[in-house]
C-alpha cells in the first residue's frame, strides 16, 4: 500500500498521503518475524518457578524400617519422591528465558509487521487524537467514528498525554504507546493499528 486515507477522530477524509516504502513496502520475512515474537514472549517469562528435589527437603535422614522382613516394600527415606512430602522430581527450577536476536533483525521484523498490517489495510492514519477531558467516552465515540470499537486497537501518539492516557487506560481493547515503544508482538496481536500523523513520521525515521 503506497498511500493511505490521513482521517480526523470523526472518521472523514482529508487528504492521502504516502508511506515511506522502506518501511511499509518491504518485502516480508515471516521467520525474522517469528523469531522477534517468540524473543518477545520469552522476555515476559520471569522464571522464578522453583520446586525442591530430595536433597532439599527437610527430614528422611534414616531409613524408614529395615529392609527385610516387615511386609512392607523397601524404602531408604522418607522423602523420596513417592512419599508426601518428599522432594519432586522432573519438575520447573529457576532459569532465564531471554534469547537474543541482533538489531538489524530486530528492525527487520518491525519493518515486516508493518508491512504486513499496511498491505491487509490495517492501518488508520489520523491527523491528531488529544481530548480535553480524560474521559473514556471520549476514545469510545472516537473509536465509533473510527468503526473500531470492536475491534483490538494499537494506537501509537507522538507524546502521551494524561487525558489521553485516562480516556483509554479502562478499555480492554486499546493498548496505547509512543513511536519508542511499539514491537513485533503488539503489532502482530493488534487487529489494527491506529497511528497520529507526527507519530507515523517518526515511526518511518526510526524504522
Amino acid at each position: 500500500m503506497e498511500k493511505v486515507n490521513l482521517l480526523n477522530t470523526k472518521g472523514e477524509k482529508l487528504k492521502d498521503i504516502k508511506l515511506n516504502k522502506e518501511v511499509f513496502g518491504i518485502e516480508p520475512n515471516d521467520k525474522v518475524l517469528y523469531d522477534a515474537v517468540i524473543l518477545a514472549r520469552a522476555s515476559l517469562r520471569q522464571g522464578t518457578h522453583s520446586t525442591k528435589n530430595r536433597s532439599e527437603v527437610s527430614g528422611g535422614g534414616r531409613k524408614p524400617w529395615r529392609q527385610k522382613g516387615t511386609g512392607h516394600a523397601r524404602q531408604g527415606s522418607i522423602r523420596a519422591v513417592q512419599w508426601v512430602g518428599g522432594g519432586r522430581y522432573g519438575t520447573p527450577v529457576p532459569r532465564d528465558y531471554s534469547k537474543k536476536q541482533n538489531r538489524k533483525e530486530r528492525r527487520l521484523a518491525l519493518r515486516t509487521a508493518l508491512t504486513t498490517i499496511a498491505n491487509e489495510g490495517r492501518i488508520i492514519v489520523l491527523d491528531d487524537l488529544k481530548f480535553k477531558t480524560p474521559k473514556t467516552k471520549e476514545m469510545l465515540e472516537v473509536l465509533k467514528a473510527l468503526k473500531l470499537d470492536d475491534k483490538k486497537d494499537l494506537i501509537v501518539v507522538k507524546e502521551l498525554e494524561e487525558n489521553t492516557i485516562l480516556a483509554s487506560r479502562n478499555l480492554q481493547n486499546v493498548m496505547l504507546m509512543e513511536p519508542s515503544e511499539i514491537n513485533a508482538l503488539d503489532l502482530v496481536a493488534c487487529d489494527y493499528l491506529v497511528v497520529t500523523e507526527e507519530a507515523l513520521k517518526t515511526i518511518e525515521e526510526v524504522c
